[in-house]
């Protein structure tokens, strides 16, 4: 691929640019001090390459299962050379035969809500076998607490998700803790975030 050809493959994304900075400040708090962090779901790639490039000490494996965010992550790696940042992997959430047998951390951003409940299913799973004792799950997103949006953008969110792809949707903070309790993981966790979303970091 020529470098125009990479340029052209890079995506970006604007809500990236306004959420990168805070989820790294909670980030920076929770990982580990080295270690694989293995990224569920990496989008165009530019949350993997911030983070790799501003946490050294941890490697950083991006993941995702669609092509063209496969080619985006792959051009802003090969245009970053960050040695601690790996080419990216396909990986289908909700399947059990993942590429990656073992990471020290999970991350995942912006999935729950853009993918059938089967994905969370998945990567529930995906952390109980995984993660390490004492291994972290990060997630960052819109969830309704008690059966209830938390803001009136949400709700508008939620609908429009639904009306793109009936089997998204905003979940349910309760139901997603319950699912990741039944596969070892706790709840530890829950920050506020700008724009009426939540971090949750669980533990195993």
């Amino acid at each position: 691929m020529t470098n125009s050809q990479n340029m052209d493959a890079a995506l970006t994304s604007p809500s990236v640019a306004r959420n990168r900075d805070p989820i790294l400040a909670v980030l920076q708090r929770v990982l580990p001090a080295s270690g694989l962090v293995l990224e569920i779901a990496s989008g165009t790639g530019e949350h993997a390459l911030h983070f790799a490039a501003t946490l050294p000490h941890l490697t950083w494996q991006p993941t995702d299962q669609d092509e063209q965010a496969l080619n985006s992550i792959a051009a802003h790696r090969a245009a970053s050379a960050l040695p601690n940042l790996l080419a990216p992997l396909r990986l289908d959430a909700s399947a059990p035969d993942w590429p990656v047998e073992r990471a020290d951390a999970l991350v995942a951003i912006n999935m729950v809500h853009i993918s059938p409940w089967r994905a969370t299913q998945g990567l529930m799973a995906g952390a109980g076998r995984v993660l390490p004792s004492g291994g972290v799950l990060f997630l960052y997103g819109a969830y309704k607490e008690k059966g209830a949006h938390t803001a009136p953008s949400n709700e508008a969110f939620d609908q429009g998700l639904r009306r793109r792809n009936p089997e998204w949707g905003i979940r349910n903070l309760e139901e997603v803790a319950d699912l990741a309790r039944a596969h070892g993981l706790e709840l530890v966790e829950r920050i506020a975030m700008p724009a009426n979303n939540l971090s949750l970091v669980f533990r195993r």
